[in-house]
């Protein structure tokens, strides 16, 4: 027998086993335990910076099965979205060709893997079975108030010739091919993800997550309790509502700034006197080209442009100047702000660049803050001066007392604000979810019958990677109007692939199911999923998209549990020559060349011993070729030891043995 572990001989035996004996099927009997890893793109194919996530899942399904729960792990594909399509663009092959040939590549690398998932659950999400469940859960939506369509500035990348979600640009770059990103109006359709804003946050509590995917959620979801305060434009009356969480500071506001697509900004811009209306003008369309977003807003440079025009604090009645600045916002707030700038570091730098009046109304203990010497914001605690009937009160006081008297006057109202904004899911691409809705001139919008879903995607189709090429397609372009029958045009748009994301781990527990997503025995019986395994990246799209749909899909009776996901662990990334494993960096491991020259267990081996699941892993060669070393010395005590084991044999009675002995015999199974 060979000195060296004989991996081939040995993992090609055993794969056949498991295959053959159905052993990773859930029996559907005891206790259940779902552990499942994100789902990957098949955009190309794994290398093992995919990997680490399926060899730690892999290993909490094993200890399960060991403890004698009913293991539930299936594995899937992501197999909508751009990556795909540009990758068939490039390839000059259908996105659907290019898909499948990856999938059916990822599938022996799992089995080769050894990976343990049940593959009679596999999904894939260009499947029309599983889209036609996008549809109509799109329709349910439309159904309880939670799609709509509106128009508005959206975040465009003309690379990818798509909209993004304010989740998908990291600091004014797309999130795919990074490049810059900038606005366009357009007409879109959106989930009503602020509906349950505060569900997303109280639901904290019911589950086991890192603190710091937590963290990230809540500053995401950005819960904000302060006041709406109508500030009125001196001539019109026009009210200019803004948020703010200081009514302590209102007495010390100096000026109003709006966001460039502010319909008040409009109107002054129109009544403007002719050489500042061109130069307003001009700054508008300078802003709106700008790529700004919430992420880019703390760095950027912060400009803005006098209107001529005044707004009456109701407070105090005093005339502050009004602004357009390019860092306020109109998604986010109410695109108005009120300026405070001795107690805001921001309203501070623009006043001091645009020479604006300033006014302390805060304090602090033992000191006598004159705007005049003043460096910075006092940002901190103190009592209120300038501030009328509240002169002399602790400002925390202030917020409340100040806030009810405002009410009470109707200058304000007390509001819950959010930063979560709701989910823009059109996308003007093809390989995706065809958006199940038509247009006709006489009825509107009008959602597809149920029974005529799926609306497939077309196959005449020529991808030319510019623009949306479901406009380009006669036969999906022209329909009849599911409610009058009249002609009518179907929209052209397809869904974000996070739709695809954020409920496929239910489909995984009913996957041949016709009448439903999921039906409710499989859902009572299978989740929600008990441990889930993924990078820490998607805390702020998949991870609230996936619990959104889970509370609107419990809401529509589908399911009764709250959270998706009970327990989560959030692996490092595996990095290679300084940079994370990725094929745009170049950098990638194949796992195919790992298995072929060293076997899947030692690539295992090194994948789960190299570092902690949490943190970063570094590759190395090295560490292949000592993990290498530790199963070929494992095996060479087999080889010495086989023959002692078969001459002396395995049975024996338990009572025969003393207590040191079942000592030893429980530790061995613990150790196990």
């Amino acid at each position: 027998m060979s000195e060296h572990y004989p991996h081939r001989q040995t993992e090609q035996k055993w794969q056949k086993f498991w295959e053959e004996t159905g052993a990773f099927k859930a029996t559907g009997k005891g206790d259940k335990y779902y552990v499942l890893e994100m789902f990957p793109y098949p955009s190309g194919y794994l290398h093992m910076g995919h990997v680490r996530v399926y060899c730690i899942g892999d290993v909490i399904a094993h200890y399960m099965r060991m403890k004698g729960y009913d293991v539930i792990h299936p594995m899937g594909y992501d197999a909508f979205g751009l990556p795909a399509e540009n990758a068939a663009i490039k390839n000059k092959v259908h996105p659907a060709e290019w898909t499948y040939k990856n999938i059916e590549h990822a599938r022996g690398q799992f089995k080769k893997l050894g990976i343990s998932y049940d593959n009679e659950r596999e999904i894939a999400t260009c499947d029309e079975e599983y889209y036609r469940w996008n549809q109509w859960l799109f329709i349910k939506f439309l159904e309880k108030g939670l799609a709509y369509r509106k128009a508005q500035p959206v975040n465009w990348c003309d690379d990818c010739g798509t909209v993004l979600a304010n989740e998908q640009v990291h600091e004014g770059k797309c999130w795919r091919c990074e490049s810059d990103v900038r606005q366009k109006e357009l007409t879109q359709w959106f989930f009503k993800t602020t509906a349950y804003a505060q569900e997303l946050l109280d639901g904290h509590e019911k589950i086991d997550w890192p603190e710091r995917v937590l963290a990230m959620q809540r500053n995401w979801i950005g819960r904000s309790e302060g006041a709406r305060i109508m500030f009125k434009e001196e001539k019109s009356g026009q009210e200019i509502p803004v948020f703010t969480t200081r009514p302590d500071t209102i007495f010390g506001a100096t000026y109003v700034v709006l966001a460039a697509e502010h319909p008040v900004a409009a109107k002054l811009i129109e009544a403007a006197p002719g050489g500042i209306k061109q130069k307003l003008e001009a700054f508008r369309e300078k802003v709106k080209k700008m790529d700004v977003t919430i992420d880019t807003l703390v760095n950027m440079e912060k400009e803005g442009i006098d209107t001529g025009f005044f707004a009456v604090n109701p407070v105090n009645n005093r005339r502050v100047p009004i602004w357009i600045g390019n860092y306020v916002l109109m998604g986010y707030g109410t695109g108005a702000i009120m300026a405070v700038p001795t107690h805001d570091s921001r309203d501070f730098k623009f006043a001091k660049k645009y020479g604006l009046p300033m006014i302390v109304v805060i304090q602090p203990e033992g000191e006598k803050l004159s705007p005049e010497t003043m460096q910075d914001a006092h940002e901190g605690d103190g009592v209120l001066v300038n501030s009328g009937e509240f002169d002399s009160v602790p400002n925390e006081e202030a917020k409340a007392k100040i806030s009810e008297w405002m009410c009470a006057k109707g200058f304000a109202v007390k509001e819950i604000n959010y930063r979560l904004k709701d989910w823009l899911l059109s996308r003007q691409r093809y390989w995706g979810t065809p958006i199940p809705v038509v247009y006709c001139d006489k009825c509107g919008v009008v959602p597809e019958k149920e029974e005529n879903l799926p609306v497939r995607l077309p196959r005449d189709i020529e991808f030319t990677g510019k623009g949306n090429p479901l406009e380009a397609s006669k036969q999906f372009l022209e329909v009849k109007c599911p409610k009058c029958g009249g002609g009518a045009r179907r929209e052209t748009d397809t869904m974000d692939t996070f739709v695809d994301s954020s409920w496929y781990f239910m489909r995984y527990c009913d996957p041949k199911n016709k009448s439903l997503p999921i039906g409710k025995e499989k859902a009572a019986r299978e989740l929600p999923v008990d441990q889930y395994v993924g990078g820490p990246e998607h805390a702020c799209m998949h991870l609230i998209y996936a619990r959104f749909f889970t509370y609107v899909m419990r809401d529509l009776g589908l399911i009764s549990f709250d959270e998706p996901f009970k327990k989560l662990l959030t692996q490092g990334m595996v990095v290679k020559d300084g940079n994370k494993m990725s094929k745009s960096k170049g950098n990638t491991v194949s796992p195919d060349d790992m298995i072929e020259k060293y076997g899947a267990d030692i690539a295992r081996l090194f994948m789960l011993f190299a570092a902690p699941p949490p943190a970063d892993l570094e590759w190395s060669d090295e560490g292949v070729e000592g993990a290498s070393r530790f199963i070929n010395r494992l095996w060479r005590k087999i080889i010495l030891y086989e023959p002692l084991i078969k001459n002396e044999g395995m049975e024996f009675e338990p009572e025969s043995l003393n207590d040191g002995e079942k000592k030893l015999l429980r530790k061995m199974h613990r150790s196990i």
